[in-house]
């Protein structure tokens, strides 16, 4: 996906993107090359790859929630910064921590953030079970089976609020779910599922409410 193919397919996401933006993003990319070849961070490195890959799918997000209604905002296992920078470039408003648990990331993710002057985005290095702060929306992209993310997750989700896992496909993760639904006191809203533009890659976007 180049990048005027990224810019129509968002907006068919509802988004529109300004020039602002646009730089963000391509910095973003050229920051994520360069730091790739001191740090592992992502496997994925050709331009039009991350811009479908990482760009794209991230802001698929606005399948499942509308983002310009929500305030505070909690990305687990961000890894890369994959969706919370990405999200936090299109939707500048939003109040974003970033959470992971290896402090060179975190480094990375914090040095990031001050080359592309963001603000009220932060990345915090801690496991996700000892961090105590309630977000209206907590996101985790690809980071653990569904299962062990509803005990990594739930208890960041304010009341009224919503866990969004960004998945593959998920029919095996599915399986046996409802005692985990129980046990952390949520349920399974909805399941949004669609194939990535071009390459026609299978994503879920389960939505977790509280009970």
């Amino acid at each position: 996906m180049n990048k005027e193919e990224f810019y129509k397919e968002t907006e068919k996401l509802g988004i529109k993107l300004t020039n602002k933006q646009k730089e963000q993003l391509e910095e973003f990319y050229n920051i994520l090359i360069e730091e790739n070849k001191k740090i592992n961070l992502t496997r994925i490195v050709k331009k039009e790859e991350v811009y479908l890959k990482h760009f794209y799918d991230s802001l698929t997000i606005v399948k499942a929630v509308d983002l310009r209604t929500i305030k505070t905002l909690c990305d687990v296992g961000t890894g890369a910064g994959f969706p919370g920078i990405v999200l936090k470039i299109v939707f500048p408003h939003l109040d974003i921590t970033l959470i992971d648990s290896l402090q060179k990331r975190v480094n990375y993710l914090n040095e990031t953030i001050e080359k592309l002057k963001l603000k009220n985005i932060k990345a915090i290095h801690t496991r996700s079970e000892d961090y105590k702060n309630k977000f209206d929306i907590v996101i985790s992209r690809a980071v653990a089976n569904l299962k062990k993310l509803l005990g990594y997750t739930m208890h960041l989700v304010e009341k009224n609020g919503y866990m969004i896992a960004m998945k593959a496909n998920v029919e095996e993760e599915l399986e046996n779910i409802e005692k985990y639904l129980k046990k952390y006191k949520c349920k399974i809203d909805q399941l949004i599922k669609f194939n990535l533009p071009k390459e026609k890659s299978i994503r879920t976007l389960v939505i977790i409410s509280k009970k």
